[in-house]
């Protein structure tokens, strides 16, 4: 007995040191690919030397001799942090996953083929101005000297995911950077799937007149510019089977309702405490890890430029210079329209036009499958655009036998010029000068905010499409491609934009609300991304005469609810405290506990507090019990609270209070009813999930943001070393937003938000603050993977400063790049 305990003794020893040297050798091939931040390295393609300061926060300071140097040393660092997610992102836009991820990753690839993004961005490359194609050249020229550096001293394959999904990596090229621009604008885009969401919509309810209430038009006549201060205060006291196919990890085609967001707002001197312009800025974004944005400085001939970019794109898409601030929100600007295509009957390789039957243009295409056979696909496009298969967004169940979806969308236009106004906002020197550089902006469209030493300005830039003002669907449903009038007429003047320059109330801002009251075809849009911010917004912004940048810093960071305390008192007011005491244990009981909370509650969605959590079950339910009877399946899609629908029900506005009534039910529900059945309905999923003490609750264990790797953010032990979870505050509808996921065991998930936010105080240009939702680095043993993601969630920032001094002085390494 004693040698078989020996002898087992010495096989589990043995076992243990087998697993530690295992995890030692996994560490030491993964640590490999930690870059050296305090090195010297010869690199081909730099005409004079470059210097790499990292500051503290492991934000590189570039400066070179030349902008085409600095350019170079950008690249470097974007691909000495942020290689893999570089790669990855490429492929996305390639449709070449799936010759590293295999098949869970096929749907994406043929889309991507269907759209072709990266032909188009390859033809793009020559439209672009002489100092853009220079920067385009000398930013993948230092991308690639860092992958030679990898091979040349074995650097690990340059970051760990490379030892698991083993592939060759391609030279970066000019066409890359722009095709992360139309990736970019692809993530943004929510015209395409709200569409179709629309005629599905249309199709399923008895009553027409019900669609307004459930996708409603976006009331009031749009704000931007605010009043003058003084004047606010006178005196001063049919349904088909979803059919849409999963398209895996990486895919960059957002929800319905998860499409781009965003904050910005600016003072001109006269309503800043300081008498300087402030801007503030928060682009939001899917959470992933590492965040998409990166910060960065760059020292230009025409000065420092510091703030965010994106790792592939040779640009500081927001931030500021000495003299220019700039910040960009999604305008919501309607590019995207869909045509349904009519087959040739007696020839399905043409499709009908106003001058009779057309071939397809027709490409094959194949896709390359890890351990798979591959596949070829037949590209097909009208003379609207590329013909979208019936399972994208459900597109099959809106389009008729004998006939194909094509989609018109701007950010197809093989002249795209959008990275080189880009460059040139980030050059200008001027509110004046930024307006005029962005008209080369074509797409994604954005609101781009503005403040130089006096003047304040926003101006929607990108191309918007000029539409006959008989088409037949007004570019809010799916149209007839054969029908002229239906058709775009080409590009509306840039002129003809909206834009708002130095307002007498000296405040403008956007939180995706309406902007602009226009009748069709000169409208901007029939789709907004906000109806609930904006009003939380001019509150605070008109609740002092004058702003300083920390007032602006703590509107980034508000959690009060306006949707919950306008919602609340509407849906419970035949609830509030009526009734008996109900025993302890019972349902009424909780009821009434729920409802003792919410009547002393603020609307703050605070991380610590049980309210916002009740709020967001119930209302959640409600409108669940509100829509299921009429919409039946296609209720899923409606997985966020839809604050207008709600107020049109209980308002009764146009009839709208028919929805309280359940269809297929005898007796004649009231809303009063629906309210209090939806009640109960929280309570019980609440007990279930999160326990029965209501007092107890945490908002936060709800509202996990979740900062998850998109590949190894599922695998059982790597998730806990690659994903950052954490409890945060807000909310859908708050300032500070977080938008749940809407669905799945955990909807209240915060899925989407500010992976940046910057605040640019123009008096003092070096006091400016900024901040990324996770790291610099992309590597999960950097200590620099997370080490901004708990200041970012408890609401601090770190300086953003020009002063070369300051960033030399807690520098975490020095990186000096020599030509060879």
């Amino acid at each position: 007995m004693a040698t078989v305990f020996r002898w087992l003794l010495r096989l589990a020893g043995s076992l243990v040191v087998l697993i530690v040297a295992a995890i030692a050798m996994v560490y030491y091939l993964a640590s490999q690919s930690l870059p050296d931040y305090d090195d010297t390295v010869a690199v081909e393609g730099l005409s004079a030397p470059v210097e790499i300061v990292r500051d503290n926060a492991n934000v590189p300071h570039v400066f070179g001799e030349s902008d085409a140097d600095v350019f170079f040393g950008l690249g470097y660092a974007h691909a000495q942090d942020r290689l893999w997610q570089m790669v990855t992102m490429r492929r996305v836009v390639q449709g070449r996953l799936s010759e590293v991820f295999g098949t869970r990753t096929v749907e994406t690839d043929k889309l991507m083929r269907r759209l072709d993004l990266y032909r188009l961005a390859s033809e793009s490359v020559e439209n672009q101005d002489p100092g853009t194609l220079s920067a385009l050249e000398a930013y993948a020229a230092g991308v690639n000297a860092r992958l030679a550096e990898i091979n040349d001293r074995a650097l690990g394959r340059g970051a760990p995911e490379m030892f698991l999904f083993r592939f060759p990596v391609a030279p970066w090229q000019p066409a890359d950077s722009i095709a992360m621009v139309k990736l970019m604008a692809l993530t943004l885009s929510g015209h395409l799937s709200n569409e179709v969401l629309r005629a599905r919509t249309a199709l399923m309810l008895d009553d027409p007149e019900r669609l307004r209430d459930i996708m409603p038009d976006t009331p009031g006549n749009g704000t931007a510019a605010l009043p003058e201060f003084a004047s606010l205060f006178p005196d001063l006291p049919r349904y088909a089977a979803n059919t849409a196919v999963d398209y895996g990890p990486l895919s960059p085609f957002p929800k319905e309702g998860l499409a781009g967001a965003s904050n910005a707002w600016s003072a001109a001197p006269s309503r800043s405490a300081s008498g300087g312009t402030l801007l503030a800025n928060d682009p939001h974004l899917g959470f992933t890890a590492p965040s998409y944005w990166y910060l960065a400085r760059i020292e230009l001939e025409t000065g420092g430029v510091i703030g965010g970019t994106i790792p592939g794109i040779p640009a500081v898409l927001v931030g500021r210079t000495a003299r220019l601030g700039w910040g960009l929100t999604s305008s919501y600007l309607d590019d995207q329209d869909l045509y349904i295509e009519k087959l040739n009957p007696e020839n399905p390789e043409q499709y009908l036009t106003p001058s009779g039957y057309k071939r397809f243009e027709t490409r094959p295409s194949i896709i390359q499958i890890a351990n798979e056979a591959p596949i070829t696909l037949t590209l097909r496009w009208t003379e609207n655009g590329p013909v979208l298969p019936p399972t994208h967004y459900n597109l099959g169940t809106v389009t008729p036998p004998g006939h194909v979806m094509a989609l018109a969308w701007t950010a197809l236009d093989p002249d795209d010029t959008t990275l080189s106004a880009a460059m040139g906002v980030m050059r200008s020197g001027s509110v004046e000068e930024a307006i005029a550089a962005a008209e080369g902006y074509i797409a994604p469209s954005q609101n781009l905010s503005l403040a130089d030493q006096e003047t304040i300005a926003m101006k929607t830039i990108g191309w918007a499409p000029r539409r006959d003002a008989r088409s037949r669907s007004q570019g809010r449903l799916p149209s007839e491609g054969w029908r002229a009038e239906n058709r775009w007429l080409g590009r509306a003047p840039y002129a003809a934009n909206p834009e708002f320059v130095s307002p007498r109330g000296g405040i403008i801002g956007n939180t995706n609300n309406k902007t602009v009251e226009r009748p069709f075809p000169n409208h901007i849009s029939f789709l907004w991304g906000d109806t609930q911010r904006i009003h939380r917004w001019e509150r605070l912004m008109q609740s002092r005469q004058v702003h300083t940048r920390d007032s602006f810093v703590e509107a980034q960071l508000d959690t009060i609810s306006f949707t919950a305390r306008s919602l609340l008192p509407l849906i419970g007011a035949d609830l509030w405290f009526t009734g008996e005491a109900a025993p302890e244990g019972t349902p009424e009981r909780q009821r009434q506990i729920a409802l003792s909370l919410l009547a002393e509650w603020n609307g703050e969605m605070n991380e610590h507090m049980p309210e916002p959590l009740i709020y967001a079950a119930w209302l959640r339910a409600l409108q669940d019990r509100l829509i299921h009877d009429e919409l039946g399946q296609l209720a899923e899609e409606f997985d966020h609270v839809q604050p207008i629908f709600i107020e049109r029900v209980y308002r009764d506005i146009d009839g709208a209070s028919a929805w309280c009534n359940v269809v297929q039910s005898a007796p004649t529900e009231t809303c009063t009813d629906m309210a209090r059945m939806a009640l109960d309905d929280a309570l019980v999923w609440i007990g279930d999930t999160y326990g029965t003490n209501l007092e107890t609750l945490r908002w936060g264990d709800a509202h996990q943001a979740t900062h998850d790797h998109p590949i190894l953010g599922d695998l059982p032990l790597l998730r806990y070393f690659v994903n950052v979870r954490q409890s945060t505050s807000g909310g859908d509808n708050t300032l500070q937003r977080g938008l749940t996921s809407g669905s799945g065991p955990d909807p209240f998930q915060n899925v989407h938000g500010a992976g940046y936010r910057g605040v640019y105080d123009f008096a003092d240009p070096d006091s400016s603050v900024f901040i990324i939702s996770t790291g610099q680095s992309g590597h999960p043993l950097s200590r620099h993977y997370d080490d901004l993601a708990q200041l970012w969630r408890r609401g601090e920032y770190i300086p953003m400063s020009l002063d070369a001094d300051l960033a030399r002085a807690a520098a975490v390494g020095i990186t000096h790049l020599e030509p060879r």
